[in-house]
């Protein structure tokens, strides 16, 4: 109840919650060997499984045309390595603007 007598809005009240922990965090600053692991962790992911995902369809293709001399798998691996690595910029910059 406010000094009125209406009754607060949870939903103002969330939100304020939010941003009184969001300040403190920025004032103290404190991150934590934990947050850093876990931020190059899924940074690590990003990369990592796109690439796989590439190497696994690029064998699959290269076991299906024969060996035609063209290597899918190297082209796949490629193509998702560069989709990983701007998975993760992308992630990674979004990391710093909530920040």
């Amino acid at each position: 109840m406010t000094a009125a007598g209406e009754p607060r809005d949870p939903l103002l009240d969330a939100v304020a919650r939010r941003q009184a922990r969001k300040a403190r965090a920025r004032r103290d600053d404190d991150r934590g060997l934990a947050r850093g692991l876990g931020v190059s962790g899924t940074i690590g992911w990003s990369i990592a499984v796109p690439t796989l995902v590439g190497v696994a369809l690029g064998v699959w293709l290269d076991r299906r045309s024969g060996g035609a001399g063209f290597s899918w798998t190297l082209t796949l691996m490629a193509v998702g390595l560069l989709v990983g690595c701007v998975n993760a910029w992308h992630w990674a910059r979004r990391e710093s603007h909530d920040d």
